[in-house]
């Protein structure tokens, strides 16, 4: 199953038993018609990681081909597979993340949601307005630098 493509940023609040109610507008990116489960787990940058569950199989597909006898590998896989667990929407449009979760990434109420490509990034508040005051000073530069080498630009690289 292709995943369409999610954009956005909502804002939300996790309750004190640490359940998140899903925005309407991400619940309909995600389509009405498939389950809504997912795998979250420990992201980049002390974020989380929300994956709808085909998206999760796709790319764990991928990690398994890895080769454990690589030490890298195996460091890698460890640290992209701890702390993931299944989760799936209750009936009020909810999900529960583990206190261990929302330790890591220290969210305490407020939280948003960063939808992009086919995942989701679940960042504490004032973790992500901090990422977004550290945007790079000529954002120019940078866009030249990943999609130069995008392109098949081979000085870019």
């Amino acid at each position: 199953m292709e995943f369409k493509q999610l954009l956005g940023e909502y804002e939300c609040k996790i309750d004190a038993k640490g359940r998140m109610r899903m925005p309407s507008g991400l619940i309909a990116q995600l389509g009405e018609e498939t389950a809504h489960n997912f795998v979250i787990n420990r992201g980049f940058e002390q974020c989380l990681m929300l994956y709808p569950e085909p998206v999760w199989d796709r790319i764990t597909n991928e990690i398994n081909q890895l080769n454990l006898y690589n030490k890298k590998n195996r460091d890698f896989v460890r640290y992209f597979y701890r702390g993931a667990q299944k989760v799936a929407m209750d009936s009020a449009d909810r999900i529960l993340v583990s206190k261990r979760l929302l330790e890591y990434a220290g969210i305490d109420k407020e939280v948003i949601l960063s939808a992009y490509s086919d995942r989701i990034e679940i960042w504490a508040a004032g973790q992500y307005e901090q990422l977004l005051d550290e945007e790079p000073a000529d954002f120019s530069d940078l866009a030249e630098d990943v999609l130069g080498r995008a392109n098949g630009n081979p000085e870019a690289q």
